[in-house]
């Protein structure tokens, strides 16, 4: 079995895979990942794992977790099973990599899209050839409610909600319409700006948001919120097969 470990802006993502079926997924703070692993280890017999770590854990929780099992990290150097074009691969985030990764090996020969719509929302491109061309970055749902809030004087700080009508009757109406509308327009935008360019796309949606957003776009997608999960474990395979 496979340990799979997505440390993430806001929490700990972990999933048990036996080859590439998913057994367990669980999700806790990251304040609580040692005592959380040692749980999974007690319950599962892992033989290896893996880390996406896009939040800073310390120095000491990461000696401590591979003093409990053998858990690879991935980074700009790891062995991945596509061709990375990004100008800058170093800066590349790892979560963007693991996202890459699951399209190539779950959508074989296809052009591939991947969204992400978490604390930020991430587009990813990689074409049939395996080429990952690179993709854009932009602010999250709960991110652009924070910032109304935070940066003008008067405006609330609200929870999403569905679109009923675009039109704002009233203050918070209108800041959930220019959120969460404008967060859909954006993403139904960007989906046609690829399929001018190429015609035969797949469209991933994958993130926190993946069930707030999914039933609300225009556009046809693949909803999956373990699409990272997924990723990693198919580059621990790929590395195990190295």
């Amino acid at each position: 079995m496979n340990l799979i470990i997505d440390v993430g802006n806001t929490r700990v993502k972990v999933a048990v895979f036996e080859k590439d079926t998913i057994v367990e997924v669980v999700f806790f703070d990251k304040t609580k990942i040692l005592s959380e692993i040692k749980k999974i280890l007690k319950k599962y017999k892992v033989a290896i794992g893996i880390m996406s770590n896009v939040a800073s854990i310390s120095n000491f929780k990461m000696e401590k977790l591979q003093k409990l099992m053998h858990i690879k990290v991935v980074s700009s150097l790891t062995k991945v099973p596509f061709k990375n074009l990004y100008k800058t691969p170093k800066t590349l985030g790892v979560d963007r990599i693991a996202l890459v990764a699951g399209a190539v090996s779950l959508f074989k020969n296809k052009n591939v899209l991947v969204i992400d719509a978490g604390t930020c929302i991430t587009f990813d491109f990689v074409n049939s050839k395996k080429q990952y061309l690179g993709g854009a970055i932009s602010p999250g749902i709960n991110m652009r409610f924070k910032s109304l809030h935070s940066f003008t004087a008067n405006l609330p700080f609200l929870e999403k909600k569905e679109i009923n009508n675009f039109i704002g009757g009233n203050t918070n109406e209108s800041i959930n319409s220019g959120i969460v509308n404008g967060v859909l327009q954006e993403i139904d935008g960007v989906i046609n700006q690829y399929k001018k360019k190429y015609s035969d796309l797949t469209v991933v949606l994958t993130g926190g948001d993946t069930n707030f957003l999914s039933k609300q776009l225009k556009s046809s997608i693949f909803a999956n919120q373990n699409f990272l999960l997924q990723g990693l474990n198919e580059i621990l395979i790929f590395n195990i097969d190295q």
